[in-house]
């Protein structure tokens, strides 16, 4: 019976409400393993899906889950009900190098005074 447990049933909900999945995960699986399983299951028809798992955010219950943690250790007992299926969502977050960019430029604001 323990090993029954030990798997969830998550289906992930993309943000224009479609879902990939649902797909049975042993419960000591990382996130970051559930994030590249997303990576490879993601739509090709999608335009600016995630191109690693640093662009992907995964959402359940309220809270976003670090790579570093498991699937067992995410579970919440008041949204998770044995045997149902988990839905999280997916949030992809494109990196913000344009911005970083125009952020290190200089501000073209300067004072124009000459004193004589």
């Amino acid at each position: 019976m323990s090993g029954v447990q030990d798997q969830l049933e998550i289906k992930f909900r993309l943000t224009d409400g479609s879902d990939i999945g649902p797909k049975s995960f042993p419960a000591a699986t990382s996130v970051a393993t559930l994030k590249e399983s997303i990576l490879a299951q993601w739509p090709k028809e999608k335009d600016n899906g995630p191109r690693t798992i640093k662009d992907v955010k995964l959402i359940s219950a309220g809270k976003i889950l670090e790579n570093s943690r498991t699937v067992g250790e995410c579970r919440s007992p008041l949204v998770d009900t044995p045997g149902g299926v988990t839905t999280m969502h997916v949030v992809v977050q494109a990196p913000m190098e344009k911005e970083k960019k125009e952020l290190k430029q200089p501000q073209q604001n300067r004072c124009g005074c000459v004193i004589l």
